[in-house]
């Protein structure tokens, strides 16, 4: 039976864990706020770039090896996974790393090679105890996030892509649906998919009709908008990755905080019945000896 001392220790220190996570859950909620704006701000731009290009593909009749429709029998994968540096998150980490593990073992059999471009330090470290090791690492995600690092990482891919060195480009990543809620994900990112972008209805005229005159010229136009479009949907990616993270870390230290006052509640009421005990136990001692003395 643990004493009052050790109990009354115990719910300071749990007071101040609940301070801790409190606080925590205040600068996610305020970091969250900034990234679900950036992606609501975004979506609707990566969207319009993906219509442009099958427009002006469609129209003006393009091929560009980016474009290309996939390999039957592709042999060779390149996969980025993103994840967090940190944790105190959830399962935000769990999911993505066990979602990459599971995939990876399902591509044993369907691919010759298979390399990895780890985002987040969680995800290194998991990977690292099954001796699995990534073609590049990157840090830092959610304090440097910035056009600059994902268009980085896209010229990389681009370029192993163009030389042939990979078939497909994929990416996992936790897409954010809000607060509360977000679903790991793996998208193919290259070669870019247009066949499910609507472009253009069938019982409507094109945007931009096949006699019109591009300056500069039509190829030009789509393998500058196809870098762009590869830059942009690592950025969103990456966007989403991060508000998710912040989503996950707030909803999990809401619940160490409501845990924590649950525990500070229970551990209170043992403490309110050890001292009432202690003090009936010593009325009773005082009682008995008065009445000794008097016997």
């Amino acid at each position: 039976m643990p004493s009052l001392k050790d109990i009354r220790s115990r719910i300071d220190s749990t007071k101040n864990t609940q301070k801790i996570t409190s606080a925590l859950k205040l600068v996610s909620a305020a970091k969250l706020r900034r990234a679900q704006h950036n992606i609501v701000n975004l979506r609707p731009y990566a969207k319009s770039l993906l219509t442009l290009i099958a427009d002006v593909a469609e129209t003006q009749k393009v091929e560009h090896k980016l474009l290309a429709q996939p390999t039957e029998d592709p042999k060779s994968i390149l996969m980025i996974v993103l994840a967090s540096d940190r944790g105190l998150c959830g399962s935000f980490n769990a999911g993505i790393c066990k979602f990459t593990e599971q995939k990876l073992s399902e591509m044993k059999s369907q691919y010759d090679k298979v390399d990895l471009i780890f985002v987040g330090r969680r995800v290194k470290d998991y990977f690292a105890r099954r001796k699995v090791d990534p073609v590049e690492y990157i840090t830092g995600l959610d304090k440097d996030i910035s056009y600059e690092l994902a268009a980085d990482v896209a010229q990389k891919a681009i370029k192993a892509y163009e030389k042939g060195h990979y078939d497909e480009v994929k990416i996992v990543y936790n897409e954010f649906k809000s607060a509360i809620a977000q679903d790991v994900v793996c998208e193919r990112l290259l070669p870019v998919d247009t066949d499910g972008v609507n472009s253009f209805d069938n019982d409507e005229e094109p945007r931009f009709a096949k006699d019109l005159i591009f300056e500069p010229a039509p190829e030009k136009i789509i393998d500058e908008l196809l870098n762009k479009h590869f830059a942009v949907q690592v950025y969103r990616c990456m966007s989403e990755s991060v508000a998710s993270e912040h989503g996950a870390r707030m909803t999990a230290m809401e619940n160490s905080t409501k845990n924590a006052g649950e525990l500070i509640k229970g551990l209170t009421t043992t403490y309110n019945k050890l001292r009432q005990a202690s003090i009936t136990k010593e009325l009773i001692e005082i009682t008995t000896g008065a009445e000794a003395l008097n016997g």
